[in-house]
């Protein structure tokens, strides 16, 4: 088949299930740097099209120890980037805490650093938790998502102010730079008023891809319109297919093809060479769960205190909250459709945040992933291992020779930067 999946590598240092650290062998800091490479170079063994590294801006005792204590993403990722060749380094960077001239900088930065393969996971910063550390309130969902549009807008004209040929390093003439192949950007918006150009040449890519995970109907408008990659949070599989469809039919009133934008719902897979012994590891993890993380992940999930209500009743009737709202859908609606109880929802999130657990046999993975893939529920898969490093080996070693030997899965890289591996064409500048 013409057709495959793509995969990316959700990475967090301790691993996605909230005590993941605390498995035999597993790593237990995202301030490991010799760790963090070690794992790039796993998921590249894999052949996997990038690593992604999410964020935020302040710090929680009480939350995931990822996000609690972590490197700054794109340092991070430029270390990666000297000690792999192939894999694609995708960070967030928030558009509500961020400049666009600096976020523009960094990523082409980034992009010239690993020879065309950066991305940029553009949120806009669901927490008010991060507001105090910036000096200011933390904008209302709409206002976040306004600010957002016109951001993107200006860091993708900060990286068309270059053109390809602009650096004539002329040594005869004397002559550095063409003038005339070098403009500024004269932004002047309601959020945002820039000059430019930016002070590095045009991005390897063109752009570097960007990444974008909103679930809210201003997300998946912003998504449809700017982003190669959307992220999403599942539970099932006819709502998956129905989230699909959906940002799909958006892309051509903004002059896209669906196969412009890849689509990647998060999952976290605990893989066994039987049944019997993935569900061992996955008890074994839910055995390590503090009730305070998990309790703390319920309460920022659904934006509300959850320690009011009871773990072994009915889940409570609550709106959306102005932060989460993809997570918190999703959640509800599973909940509601399986007449789950709270303490069925708290458990869900103590294993994954949020995310869909899948766990089974190399090929029950394996199949289930095919399913979705062939189902139209998905282009790929977002892996977030349970814990590091033995949770993505498990993932590289079982499961990709599965979907290589079926034909669903690259068997070598066709090229070097990420928008090859994604099938992207490099953007042509606009001048105008």
């Amino acid at each position: 088949m013409d057709r495959q999946m793509h995969l990316g590598l959700f990475l967090l240092g301790t691993g996605s299930h909230v005590a993941g650290w605390r498995a035999p062998g597993a790593i237990d800091s995202f301030q490991d740097i010799d760790a963090m490479v070690e794992v790039a170079q796993i998921a590249e063994r894999g052949l996997f099209d990038f690593i992604f590294m999410g964020d935020n801006l302040y710090a929680d005792s009480a939350a995931h120890p990822s996000y609690t204590v972590r490197f700054e993403p794109l340092t991070l990722l430029s270390a990666i980037a000297a000690r792999t060749s192939h894999i694609g380094l995708g960070a967030t960077v928030s558009t509500t805490y961020s400049d666009p001239f600096t976020t523009a900088r960094a990523f082409a930065s980034l992009d010239h650093i690993s020879k065309g393969r950066a991305a940029w996971n553009a949120v806009t910063g669901a927490s008010p938790a991060a507001a105090p550390n910036f000096g200011r309130l933390h904008p209302n969902h709409a206002e976040r998502y306004a600010i957002a549009g016109e951001f993107v807008d200006v860091v993708k004209g900060l990286w068309d102010c270059w053109a390809e040929d602009a650096i004539l390093a002329d040594r005869a003439t004397g002559c550095y730079i063409d003038p005339a192949k070098l403009r500024s950007l004269d932004h002047d918006g309601p959020h945002f008023t820039v000059k430019g150009p930016l002070n590095i040449g045009r991005a390897p890519q063109g752009h570097p891809v960007i990444l974008q995970a909103g679930g809210s109907e201003p997300g998946q408008v912003l998504a449809a319109r700017t982003a190669d990659v959307v992220f999403s949070v599942v539970q099932d599989l006819g709502e998956a297919k129905a989230q699909y469809a959906a940002l799909k039919e958006r892309l051509p009133a903004f002059g896209r093809r669906p196969e412009d934008v890849t689509v990647l719902p998060g999952v976290m897979p605990v893989v066994g060479r039987r049944s019997e012994e993935a569900f061992a590891k996955l008890a074994m993890l839910q055995g390590f769960v503090d009730a305070t993380n998990a309790l703390a992940l319920l309460s920022d999930r659904f934006g509300t205190d959850m320690s009011r209500y009871d773990l072994d009743g009915p889940v409570p009737d609550l709106p959306l909250p102005d932060t989460y709202h993809s997570f918190a859908r999703v959640l509800l609606n599973k909940a509601r459709r399986e007449g789950m109880r709270l303490r069925d929802v708290y458990n869900l999130l103590a294993a994954a945040r949020g995310h869909w657990v899948l766990c089974g046999s190399a090929e029950e993975v394996a199949d289930t992933l095919e399913e979705w893939f062939r189902g139209g529920a998905a282009d790929g898969f977002n892996i977030m291992p349970s814990h590091l490093a033995g949770g993505l080996e498990d993932f590289v070693d079982l499961v990709v020779p599965i979907l290589q030997a079926r034909g669903l899965f690259r068997t070598a890289y066709a090229g070097t930067t990420l928008r090859s591996h994604l099938g992207l064409p490099r953007p042509e500048r606009r001048v105008s």
